[in-house]
């Protein structure tokens, strides 16, 4: 990647994130022909010591990580104070084939959108690993939470299932989306998206958010109406009461799993299923697609 740090840090990062997924020959879905896997990301910067880091700790459980944690677990020689770090998230959004693809499904994923959570999220963890190389070798320490041997399942006593780090909540607190009723997050390409971010030691001005609220986003709790999420869902882990996420992770890391294996040829869990064929899933949506 072309361009100095020095000179514009938060264009230089932003830049390098558009230009691994523009030229990387590894963003690919690992199909019999090549095809992309992840269409143009959003990316956002988030203040190491934004008050919604310390506010996810106290809702998810005392073991999630805010930026200053996870820096400092990495480099316990030189740690660093929250407000030294940023925090850089993207959204690599589905492409319309893949959307179009699993909309089309309605208990297992397609091939795509299997090759997208297999091979594209491969590809994700290499941008994560990448972006934190180069920022090293211009002087800024640099951790992706995702790829910490620390990382780990907890158990929230309010949420359940949990882990110490979230690359959703990343891109949330960065102003990029927000959450709907099945969990996922709805940004300004949609809800088929994946995310990841990275904590660095280098002042970036934040991306403003444009909303208030966690559900800004999702008709379901903005404006009343909506729910076609859903009636997506194959094993009814989706209500008015949210996402249940006993339900939804037996189906999509037991069933999933073997289906995929015996139909794609390699073994992934994905399903997705929510994430299309829904009003929120390439944009944000308004009142009237939700009736």
């Amino acid at each position: 990647m072309s361009g100095n740090l020095s000179q514009d840090p938060a264009a230089w990062v932003e830049n390098y994130v558009k230009e691994f997924v523009a030229q990387s020959p590894d963003n690919d879905l690992g199909l019999s022909e090549p095809e992309t896997a992840w269409d143009e990301p959003l990316v956002g910067v988030a203040a190491g010591d934004d008050p919604l880091w310390r506010a996810c700790k106290e809702h998810i459980g005392d073991f999630f990580w805010t930026p200053q944690e996870v820096f400092n677990l990495t480099y316990p020689q030189a740690p660093a104070e929250g407000g030294e770090l940023s925090v850089v998230a993207w959204v690599l959004p589905q492409t319309a084939a893949t959307r179009r693809e699993n909309a089309a499904e309605d208990v297992y994923p397609s091939q795509r959108w299997a090759g997208a959570r297999h091979k594209g999220e491969q590809f994700n963890a290499m941008l994560r690993k990448n972006l934190g190389d180069a920022l090293k070798v211009q002087g800024v320490p640099a951790v992706a939470p995702m790829l910490s041997p620390a990382w780990d399942w907890q158990e929230s006593a309010r949420y359940g299932f949990a882990s110490n780090w979230s690359e959703r909540h990343a891109a949330h607190i960065a102003g990029l989306g927000t959450f709907g009723l099945c969990d996922g997050l709805i940004t300004a390409k949609g809800k088929a998206v994946r995310v990841g971010s990275l904590v660095a030691r280098l002042p970036l001005p934040a991306t403003p958010r444009p909303y208030a609220g966690i559900h800004d986003y999702c008709l379901f709790y903005s404006q009343g109406n909506c729910g076609k999420c859903v009636p997506r869902c194959p094993v009814k882990a989706l209500g008015p009461q949210g996402h249940d996420k006993k339900k939804c992770s037996k189906h999509v890391k037991g069933n999933c799993p073997d289906y995929i294996e015996k139909n794609y040829g390699f073994k992934t869990d994905a399903c997705g299923l929510c994430q299309v064929g829904v009003p929120c899933m390439d944009h944000i949506p308004v009142k009237q697609e939700g009736d």
